[in-house]
């Protein structure tokens, strides 16, 4: 023990404790990774438009505004933040115009970013209680799920989701760096923060496996005996009519709720970070760019009320 806090003293005493990152992003020419960072800014946009669409269409139409609605709201400007918390900078690292980030920059994204991905495994998990309530409950949900409940749900799903992840960033801020410097992602994350690290990573690597137990496994379950009950009633609707009604108030958030899961799963459920290093960054770009512009499509195209909504604002123009 001695001897290793003499080791990690050691640069610090000199001065040669690393102060700032340098994010390597993707490998590749200069044109292969100008149209990363095109394709990169264009998703951007479309997401932020979409998302912002989808919080103006429900404030706007006042059928709108029930508890699924003030659900989906939130999930659209969690989105819009989860994506303005990695692209700008990616696209900067990719073009070389922003490649280093400072220590204490890189605590501040990688906790905004887990903060707001944990809060929509929450919301995810809330969504398809909301969804069990109305397929199992439909006469008595106006009750069971009032504005109330809901608004506190929302608030409990945005807690939970930052305080979880406060000891991870406080636990990554004690971490000493004495080099080397160079991050091989287009983002800061726990895994490249452990692997730089030459201090004592075991506390925060047990920390990391219980939050991620906490936050993906707990609201997962949730969600899973939520859609196990909504199923099952479904199944015991007698018509095929009923059934594909039924079905269709949860088709959006389930597609959702695999897509989120899945790239989840894969990226904090793994056993090793070194092997898939270039997998874990194209399951990041996934995760981070890609999955916030699906969703506001996906709730559009699978939701009669908000594609209604749609054509009633295409018509005011």
């Amino acid at each position: 023990s001695l001897q290793m806090d003499l080791n990690t003293w050691g640069p610090m005493a000199n001065g040669t404790s690393v102060e700032e990152f340098i994010l390597l992003g993707f490998p590749g020419t200069w044109h292969s990774r100008v149209s990363l960072a095109v394709g990169f800014a264009l998703t951007y946009s479309l997401t932020v438009t979409g998302n912002a669409s989808v919080i103006v269409l429900v404030w706007m139409n006042s059928n709108l505004p029930t508890p699924m609605y003030c659900f989906l709201c939130n999930l659209s400007f969690l989105e819009i933040w989860y994506t303005t918390g990695v692209v700008p900078k990616a696209i900067g690292v990719m073009l070389g115009t922003s490649q280093t980030i400072s220590f204490s920059v890189c605590i501040l994204q990688l906790f905004f970013l887990l903060s707001l991905g944990s809060t929509e495994c929450f919301l995810l998990s809330i969504m398809a209680y909301d969804r069990y309530l109305a397929i199992c409950y439909p006469l008595r949900y106006s009750s069971l799920m009032d504005t109330v409940l809901s608004a506190r749900l929302v608030l409990s799903s945005w807690l939970g989701g930052f305080l979880a992840i406060s000891p991870l960033a406080f636990l990554t801020s004690r971490l000493t760096f004495c080099g080397p410097d160079a991050i091989n992602h287009f983002l800061c994350d726990i895994d490249s923060c452990l692997a730089l690290s030459c201090s004592d990573t075991r506390p925060l690597e047990l920390a990391t496996f219980l939050v991620s137990i906490f936050v993906v496994v707990a609201s997962c379950v949730v969600t899973l005996v939520s859609y196990i009950y909504i199923i099952s009633s479904i199944l015991r609707i007698q018509t095929a009519h009923g059934r594909k009604k039924a079905f269709s108030t949860c088709s959006a958030h389930l597609s959702v709720v695999t897509v989120w899961y899945g790239s989840t799963m894969f990226l904090y459920v793994k056993p090793s970070s070194q092997n898939s290093l270039q997998l874990n960054k194209l399951v990041n770009t996934f995760n981070t760019v890609v999955t916030p512009l699906l969703n506001p499509f996906i709730y559009t195209l699978r939701n009669k009320e908000v594609k209604q909504a749609l054509g009633r604002a295409f018509q005011k123009k």
